[in-house]
């Protein structure tokens, strides 16, 4: 059937009844990769038709694709082998599909009663390829840089996405600004901000068939350096000398900056991040309190910024501490005691003493000098003797000394301890003591006649009745000369003589028992007589 048979043919259906407001097609637009085929559907379900006409319309001239009767198909020229309507339902198949065949279709479908037109939009559609990113830099400087990332690709009716990893980029319309165009899509980032790519970015160009995603994208954003900061934040006033003491400096910064450093605003030339007490002790004047910072640069950004400051002094620790003391016999009473505490290094803050492990007590005897280093005993007392501890102090360590101090005395009074009185055949001990430094020698007088008895007890292992007597202890000390005596008496009586009889205790013990028993017997009569009958006389 020739154009203008059709065109006949058509103006005659429309003389018998033309038109209808049935949709006999999906809604458009129909999308169809291209040189692949495509099957226009219908609505229709196994329509009773006399003609479908099939018809393509590039905007300007209608074209006549295909026409089926009950007669046969024919194919119009232009889409001979490549054309075909399905005799059940009026599809169409459109073989290896060209970007020419993009347009508006329209079906004509006659029937007994009416005719029933529709039309769908196809859009061939080219795949999409050589998805890519390209910068206007090849890297960038956050804050100062303006960075245009350009995604292009290949394709029919492009729509573009931006992703930061797996986090789509979303337009705010100042800062971070995007531009689509037809194969090309713009993301401009004004100024740029070191999030902005951690990256990596992707860019996806996709139609409704497909879509291709960009390989990754990188760009270097160099920022910093901030928050510059020296480790420990914040250090004791004084620092021991020659210590493993140092400081370290850090920042976050690309590229990785480098660092200077300042006693007070004076640079010292120490390359790299850490500032070790070696070096600090080598510039001098480092006994008070100085300030030390360091300072971030980068090379890319160009920026230079400064830490906050620590302060802080270097100390000599004390060391070679000594007590020196009497050397000479020391005597209680007579004699004066000067103990010394010296350091042969480092710088003494606090000088404490102490006595046995315990803080010496206010005493008008112990005479300090001003800065209590060295300590006067005057004069001594027995009880002075002991280890004497001197222990230095600075804010960067702590040392002590000891010393032991002997004091001669005595020996104080003597006693004696022992019975009084004991029965004859009795064991008998008297035992004398008396304080004393060295310990005291001992001997024995009965009844003013010494004996032979030459330690602090005196045993008899019998009592006679001669044993009673007068018993003196003589305590002497062969350093001080000095010699106490104490005076005991004894008396040996006849067996038996001494016993004491019960104890209170005891009699008071049998006075109750006594009472309590009485008690019983009582009561046990008194119920004897409730229960015998008393007999009437009458």
């Amino acid at each position: 059937m020739d154009p203008f048979s059709l065109k006949t043919f058509l103006l005659f259906v429309c003389l018998i009844g033309c038109g209808s407001a049935v949709d006999i097609l999906p809604e458009g637009p129909l999308d169809a990769v291209l040189s692949q085929d495509i099957v226009l559907e219908t609505l229709l379900i196994k329509p009773d038709y006399a003609v479908i006409i099939w018809s393509y319309s590039d905007g300007s001239e209608q074209i006549n694709v295909a026409t089926l009767t009950s007669a046969g198909q024919n194919t119009n020229k232009p889409y001979e082998g490549r054309a075909a309507i399905n005799t059940t339902n009026g599809f169409l198949t459109l073989k290896s599909v060209t970007s020419a065949d993009s347009g508006d279709y329209s079906i004509n479908v006659v029937t007994s009663v009416a005719t029933l037109t529709g039309e769908i939009k196809l859009r061939v559609l080219e795949p999409v390829s050589g998805v890519s990113i390209k910068s206007n830099l090849p890297e960038a400087v956050e804050l100062n840089s303006t960075v245009v990332l350009t995604c292009s690709a290949q394709g029919s009716f492009l729509k573009f996405t931006w992703t930061n990893g797996s986090a789509p980029i979303v337009a705010d319309g100042t800062r971070l600004t995007i531009k689509d165009e037809e194969l090309t899509s713009t993301l401009t980032i004004k100024p740029v901000l070191r999030s902005d790519l951690i990256g990596p970015i992707f860019c996806t160009a996709a139609n409704n068939l497909e879509k291709e995603k960009s390989p990754a994208f990188k760009l270097t954003v160099h920022y910093g350096p901030d928050k510059v900061m020296i480790s420990p934040a914040s250090t004791p006033q004084y620092i021991k000398a020659g210590s493993n003491f140092s400081l370290a400096c850090s920042a976050l910064s690309s590229p990785p900056a480098t660092f200077s450093w300042f006693q007070n605003q004076t640079e010292i030339k120490v390359p790299g991040p850490v500032l070790s007490l070696g070096a600090i002790e080598k510039l001098g004047s480092v006994k008070t309190v100085q300030d030390y910072t360091c300072r971030a640069q980068n090379a890319k950004t160009l920026r230079s910024v400064p830490s906050p400051a620590v302060s802080f002094a270097v100390m000599d620790a004390i060391s070679g501490t000594k007590i020196t003391g009497p050397t000479v016999m020391l005597i209680a009473g007579n004699s004066t005691a000067n103990l010394s505490c010296r350091a042969t290094a480092g710088t003494v803050k606090t000088t404490t003493w102490m006595k046995d492990g315990k803080p010496l007590p206010a005493d008008p005897r112990l005479v300090f000098a001003a800065d209590k280093s060295s300590l006067m005993i005057n004069p001594l007392q027995g009880g002075d003797a002991g280890q004497y501890t001197c222990q230095l102090s600075n804010p960067v360590n702590t040392e002590e000394a000891s010393f032991k101090l002997v004091v001669n005395f005595g020996p104080e009074t003597a006693m004696v301890k022992g019975e009084d009185a004991v029965e004859v055949n009795d064991p008998i001990t008297l035992t004398c003591s008396a304080a004393s430094y060295p310990t005291a020698n001992f001997t024995w007088k009965f009844n003013g006649t010494a004996t032979d008895v030459k330690t602090d007890k005196y045993v008899i292992k019998e009592a006679k009745y001669k044993n009673t007597g007068t018993y003196t202890c003589e305590a002497h000390n062969a350093v001080t000369g000095k010699t106490v005596t104490s005076i005991h008496k004894l008396s040996v009586k006849e067996e038996g003589a001494l016993d004491e009889g019960l104890s209170d205790g005891a009699i008071a013990g049998i006075i109750i028992a006594v009472l309590v028993a009485l008690a019983l017997a009582i009561g046990l009569i008194i119920y004897c007589r409730q229960k015998v009958p008393v007999e009437s006389p009458y």
